[in-house]
């Protein structure tokens, strides 16, 4: 195993509550195997760009309701391809090849897959989402 296939799989966290069995679907164990532990890995980056994302179009996510908020998160997600691609690309880039050649093969139906478990990241994390002077405030 050459060195950079090595570290980037060392570095990656577990996932517990992944399960592999032999019925899943290729898209699915490439899923579990590969996109839930660089998601995992690249959350605080992915938490990151998304604030950053919230200040470049000028803060109008803190006025927003907790409803109007997930909405928010959904739309930019699925919409601004800018935001997208700049996501993809941070997953993406911790792929070993092998996982990349897996990934080319199908990476339609994966991009979704991969899209999907970043929505629900940054949702279950909404709340880091505040105003940065009331996170320090508290």
């Amino acid at each position: 195993m050459n060195t950079r296939q090595f570290n980037l799989k060392s570095i990656r966290p577990e996932v517990s509550s992944t399960t592999i069995n032999d019925t899943m679907s290729s898209d699915e164990r490439f899923q579990n195997l590969v996109l839930r532990p660089v998601i995992k890995f690249q959350n605080d980056l992915l938490i990151e760009v998304f604030r950053n994302y919230i200040n470049k179009h000028k803060s109008v996510f803190y006025d927003l309701s907790l409803e109007k908020r997930i909405d928010y998160i959904e739309n930019a997600i699925q919409k601004d391809m800018k935001l997208r691609n700049s996501m993809k690309g941070m997953i993406i880039g911790q792929f070993t090849v092998e996982e990349y050649l897996i990934y080319i093969e199908n990476s339609s139906a994966l991009n979704k897959r991969m899209m999907h478990i970043v929505k629900e990241r940054l949702l279950s994390n909404i709340q880091l989402f505040e105003k940065p002077e009331l996170l320090t405030a508290v």
